[in-house]
């Protein structure tokens, strides 16, 4: 058995192997294909030819495509991202100094997340067409048609400029304390967490739904078990499977929110270093934080992957 488990966890693990090559192929291409001259796009209508000759050099551009892509993924693979053309750090020292603030939030909306969705999923499932039912409908539609950004300025108008109960920007790194570090995350993790926690309880309900009708469940009440330990031992975990995989998936949908989220709030992680090298077409920076989220996806899917094969033995054939 542990040895069908690792065999399918390394072969999932391989399998990430090429598609992490083509993900870099397209991040490389991404920038090198597009229309205009990237060194005119940096340097400006003022830059002149001995500029726009210096740009070109420092990002590879006066070589053949073909061997920029292998300068380059040599670099990669070497842990250099290349450097930014208007600060002169190291793309992997400004992602690192960023880093902190997005997984902060991050980390902070999927716990938030989570512990409001899951009881909101199982209570609508237990209580199906109640009026518990059908408030999350209701709220769910409202979380999927509002924008992140529309109810992150609702959320700074009402409780940081109406009432004054939290700060409007800003973050607060954990070292300066839990209560600053969770005062100034609060409106950002809820704005962002609440359209997944709609995908998550709607995901819980449905699974839920399913399990409940199946006839150990039935079996199970029958033996006259506590619903609590119908609900929670018996059909929860049955459940788990396709809930852990719409919390990785809400994991990924969240590497998009942070760019918009981190702009409303001001926070200084990633998300807002992706909006600051786009309006600087810094195209270093802008290539190494694509090429990061797109990782950080394949490896989040393959988390996701190895979930399943643990929790599910079918799946390991």
């Amino acid at each position: 058995m542990t040895g069908g488990i690792l065999s399918s966890v390394f072969y999932r693990i391989l399998a990430t192997i090429p598609v992490i090559g083509f993900v870099a192929l397209f991040v490389f291409l991404l920038l090198r294909l597009t229309p205009g001259d990237p060194a005119l796009l940096i340097g400006g209508d003022m830059a002149t030819g001995e500029d726009l000759e210096r740009i070109r050099a420092s990002l590879g551009l006066d070589r053949p495509i073909w061997s920029q892509f292998l300068l380059w993924s040599e670099r990669v693979m070497a842990g250099d991202l290349g450097r930014s053309v208007f600060s002169g750090e190291q793309v992997t020292t400004l992602i690192a100094q960023r880093l902190e603030p997005t997984i902060a939030l991050a980390l902070t909306v999927v716990v938030f997340s989570v512990m409001t969705a899951v009881p909101l999923g199982v209570a609508a499932a237990w209580y199906a067409g109640s009026i518990i039912d059908r408030l999350l409908s209701v709220f769910a539609v409202l979380a999927f048609s509002v924008p992140v950004f529309l109810i992150g300025y609702f959320l700074i108008y009402e409780f940081s400029v109406k009432t004054e109960l939290f700060p409007v920007h800003g973050y607060r790194a954990l070292s300066e304390g839990i209560g600053p570090f969770l005062h100034h995350l609060v409106l950002p993790a809820v704005s962002l967490g609440l359209v997944y926690v709609a995908l998550l309880a709607r995901m819980t309900r449905s699974t839920m739904l399913e399990v409940l009708d199946q006839d150990y469940i039935r079996t199970a009440r029958a033996k006259g078990l506590s619903g609590a330990r119908v609900l929670f031992v018996h059909a929860l975990r049955n459940a788990g499977g396709p809930i852990i995989t719409t919390i990785g998936v809400g994991l990924t949908l969240l590497l998009g929110g942070v760019v918009v989220t981190e702009s409303v709030f001001a926070i200084p992680g990633l998300g807002r270093l992706v909006v600051d090298s786009m309006l600087q077409r810094d195209y270093p920076v802008i290539q190494g934080t694509i090429l990061f989220f797109s990782v950080l996806y394949l490896m989040i899917n393959l988390a996701i992957d190895i979930g399943y094969v643990l929790l599910d033995p079918r799946i390991r054939k």
